[in-house]
């Protein structure tokens, strides 16, 4: 990678104190520029599968992805919606664009899912589906929606893909995170909410950061295997979960908000480097590594971290084993 100016290692570490100006379009725009940000070369014959693959982030991740050469698989919850998509992501796509009906908050289609990409040899995963819910809902197997969405289903796709030596050697695995995750303090305890005082952009926080725990368990676990884990912050972005989700957020900030491209920039970034690069095991934004915590009282300690991250793992093979009906 290309080393950076003093001046804009200066530009950005006052961007990334304010916030605001980072992570959103102005950040972006900053950054790309006094860094001389550059189209990734290509990602010639890659094979990577996208989650939430048919509007916003992801949608924007496939189409560039495709355009750099890769074997795209778009992952998504409605048919007629895949099917837009992949016309969209297979004009100008030198490959083939596969797609996957499998709605997320189903830790059985997911389990689906991973049996068919199992049959091939995948070198990026992106984790990209989201679910921020205004009411408490419970899966038809017993799971707060939220919670399957961003923590338990990844879990069960990725450990059955590695299982099934679906993933190629230095492959990647790579998880789109939210600054919400900074409100949070991890806690297993409390991970799981019920209907009583629920609040979504909670359990969206919750789960958000209990997933930064779990990308960690995983580094640690399949790194020596030459695996690389991932994680991505995209900015506040102008998307249907963000206007869906947050509507009032997305009406104030709405002329500052990150379009789908700019907020997907750093994951295809990643999808795209050289084998090797950049470091795993690492919060991503605007293609620098951040750290996991900015608000006093969120981090655990040394002993408590390395407890967490065996927990969050356990916590989500039992959790999956009891929605199937497996222990």
């Amino acid at each position: 990678m290309k080393p950076i100016s003093q001046f804009a290692n200066l530009a950005d570490s006052i961007l990334e104190a304010t916030i605001v100006a980072s992570f959103t379009s102005f950040g972006f725009r900053v950054r790309s520029r006094l860094e001389h940000w550059r189209e990734p070369s290509d990602a010639n014959g890659r094979v990577i599968v996208v989650t939430g693959a048919t509007s916003g982030l992801g949608l924007a991740m496939a189409r560039r992805l495709a355009l750099l050469g890769a074997r795209v698989h778009l992952v998504g919850r409605s048919e007629t919606r895949l099917e837009f998509a992949r016309q969209m992501v297979s004009s100008g796509a030198t490959e083939e664009v596969t797609t996957h009906r499998c709605d997320l908050s189903s830790l059985r289609q997911t389990g689906e899912l991973a049996q068919r990409l199992s049959r091939e040899r995948i070198d990026v995963l992106i984790h990209n589906a989201g679910a921020l819910l205004k009411s408490f809902v419970l899966t038809d197997e017993g799971v707060e929606t939220t919670l399957a969405v961003h923590l338990l289903s990844p879990y069960l796709l990725t450990e059955q893909l590695i299982a099934a030596s679906a993933l190629a050697p230095q492959a990647r695995v790579i998880s789109m995170t939210s600054g919400g995750m900074y409100s949070q303090r991890f806690d297993l305890t409390t991970l799981e909410m019920g209907p009583d005082g629920y609040r979504g952009a909670t359990a969206y926080a919750r789960a958000k950061r209990a997933q930064t725990i779990l990308n960690a368990h995983w580094q640690q676990v399949y790194g020596p295997s030459s695996l690389a884990f991932h994680l991505v912050h995209p900015g506040w972005a102008d998307t249907p979960g963000v206007s869906e989700g947050i509507p009032g957020f997305a009406k104030i900030m709405g002329p500052f908000l990150r379009s789908p491209d700019e907020g997907a920039d750093t994951a295809v970034w990643l999808a795209a480097s050289a084998p090797g690069e950049p470091t795993p095991g690492m919060l991503w934004h605007d293609r620098h590594p951040r750290k996991l915590h900015r608000l006093p009282g969120t981090r655990l300690d040394t002993q408590d971290e390395q407890r967490a991250h065996d927990d969050v793992a356990l916590w989500c093979q039992r959790r999956v084993a009891r929605a199937l009906n497996l222990d």
